[in-house]
């Protein structure tokens, strides 16, 4: 769901469909095996022609269609708020017009009356002043060569073949996120987590010795001081580490929850779930943050797990 804000006033982006004549936010299915925010800034580009950049999740949808064969079947939608990044707004044959509107216009534009809950829910954000947001991603590296398998230094013990498969799967969910920068420990394992992103998205990832598992040894707390570096600069981010170090890292968080809504409580179960068991290898941990330092909020988390 796109928006803006021009001269004080916030806009939010519609779709037509000429195929059923009506307005709506830009949506579209599921590729196989695909991840929900992939598909959502995959959809926005084919149908709005606009790069965008997901923020928070909004509301679902869900509704009863008839499929090809005639029968009912459940149609599930999940949205975010969205910033356009770029694209040249070229349309393809599924949408013939596209139209930013004020929340007034938008609402009485659309089609449908679920389409309005989303659009309720971005009212209530920007109001709030949580609507507008930046993403801190903290990645556990993926699946590693087992290390009873491994005869060379434990720094280079290198992903296997499931690990690098993660590691490609990643990248269009850290491209729907827009993430800007790299900080990574410097074992190949997490580098070679981040390196297909980092290609695509031409970054150098960061390596940082407090991330690594020797480091942490080290010197327990640097992981968390290197993380409040990081909230004071409130740039997209992704932090890869490993599973000892995770703990530390998610601590600092703790103090900047935020989380309000119907889906807060679920938003913080899975945030306990994934400091619980320093989460899945390969698991990506979404914090949506609004603010810098000390001041900086943590609004809403999403878990993005390995198929």
């Amino acid at each position: 769901m796109p928006w803006r804000v021009r001269a004080g006033a916030l806009e939010v982006l519609l779709v037509h469909r000429p195929r059923y004549d009506d307005w709506s936010w830009p949506k579209g299915k599921l590729d196989p095996g695909e991840d929900w925010a992939s598909a959502a800034a995959r959809e926005s580009v084919e149908e709005t022609g606009l790069e965008v950049r997901l923020g928070r999740p909004l509301p679902g949808a869900r509704y009863m269609v008839l499929t090809k064969d005639g029968e009912p079947a459940e149609k599930v939608v999940r949205y975010w708020a969205a910033s356009v990044t770029g694209g040249a707004g070229v349309l393809e044959n599924e949408i013939d017009e596209t139209a930013w509107l004020d929340v007034s216009e938008a609402y009485s534009r659309l089609d449908y009356a679920h389409d309005r809950d989303q659009l309720r829910a971005v009212i209530r954000l920007h109001s709030e002043g949580t609507l507008d947001t930046w993403p801190l991603v903290v990645l556990r590296h993926a699946r590693a060569v087992p290390r009873s398998d491994w005869a060379g230094d434990e720094p280079a013990r290198p992903l296997n073949e499931r690990g690098r498969e993660r590691a490609r799967a990643l990248v269009p969910v850290l491209t729907a996120y827009g993430i800007t920068r790299l900080v990574s420990s410097p074992s190949a394992r997490c580098l070679d987590t981040v390196r297909p992103y980092a290609v695509s998205a031409r970054i150098e990832p960061r390596a940082k010795n407090s991330l690594s598992e020797e480091g942490h040894e080290e010197g327990p707390g640097r992981a968390a001081e290197l993380l409040s570096r990081l909230l004071q600069r409130a740039r997209p981010v992704v932090v890869c580490s490993h599973g000892p170090v995770m703990q530390g890292l998610l601590d600092v968080l703790v103090p900047h929850l935020a989380l309000r809504g119907p889906d807060a409580a679920g938003m913080l179960e899975a945030f306990a779930e994934a400091r619980d068991d320093r989460l899945v290898k390969g698991e990506a941990l979404v914090f949506h943050v609004t603010g810098s330092g000390e001041a900086a909020r943590v609004v809403a988390v999403e878990r993005h797990l390995p198929a």
